[in-house]
């Protein structure tokens, strides 16, 4: 056997050797031939990641209602001039039933040629269609009938829907807060417990959810309910406020 296969050999049964018996740790070597640095692997903590809600169920304290005036001349001119004579009998009337002006908000203003169509021949102009949308504000929930009834009374002719809410979500938004994190300590023990480890520390917590606005709901109306004795009846019933949250806790072993 020559020299450099004797020395090939004692090579690769080194580097076998150290391959073989290599520590956990693994050893660096420092610059200007310094001692070896030694590298530990840390095992991450284990963690249990858990979400839960929170709910609370409140009466609302407010509504709004959208509704439009909608007429049709066969001039542009005269279409925008008896749509804004209804308009303005309509806000004399919200004024009347004890709407505030900063609770009466324009919400769309549209005008459109109207075309009859026949087969086989070309579109023939009929005239034009002016449509003045508002929204209203309610503050006083018994007066929400009354209010549809008198603006009906007044011109109205389309009401697109109603809608309740909270004039202030925040204490409905805070009780839905603590129940979300009661319920999240809660399941967390109970998995931790099944686990059969001891539940650590909260590592992070984030919110979701939230109040928001109910979207409206279809209020179909006819001019004769103005005409009753009795003014419209409206169910208001009630909100749910949602908080979602998430949480990561340590899991001690």
């Amino acid at each position: 056997m020559t020299r450099n296969t004797r020395a090939l050999m004692l090579g690769g049964a080194l580097m076998a050797a150290v391959a073989l018996g290599a520590p956990a740790a693994m050893a660096q070597s420092q610059p200007e031939g310094g001692a070896p640095m030694m590298i530990h692997a840390m095992a991450e903590r284990p963690a249990l990641n858990m979400s839960a809600y929170g709910e609370v169920r409140t009466a609302p304290d407010m509504a709004t209602i959208s509704f439009g005036v909608v007429t049709e001349a066969t001039t542009a001119a005269e279409a925008m001039s008896q749509n804004a004579t209804r308009m303005n009998q309509v806000m004399a009337a919200l004024r009347r039933a004890g709407i505030a002006e900063r609770d009466v908000q324009t919400s769309g203003l549209n005008l459109s040629a109207q075309y009859d169509y026949v087969q086989n021949e070309p579109p023939r102009l009929r005239g034009y269609q002016a449509n003045n949308r508002v929204t209203v504000i309610i503050n006083d929930l018994d007066r929400v009938g009354t209010t549809a009834d008198a603006v009906v009374a007044a011109g109205v002719n389309q009401i697109d829907g109603i809608s309740f809410g909270l004039k202030d979500p925040t204490s409905a938004e805070n009780q839905a807060r603590q129940i979300a994190v009661r319920n999240l300590q809660a399941k967390a023990a109970l998995y931790a417990q099944a686990l059969g480890v001891e539940l650590g520390g909260i590592r992070s917590l984030s919110e979701g959810g939230g109040y928001s606005p109910q979207p409206p709901q279809p209020m179909y109306a006819r001019a004769e309910m103005a005409m009753d004795a009795g003014s419209t009846p409206v169910a208001a019933g009630q909100l749910t406020v949602r908080i979602d949250i998430t949480g990561v806790y340590d899991l001690n072993r």
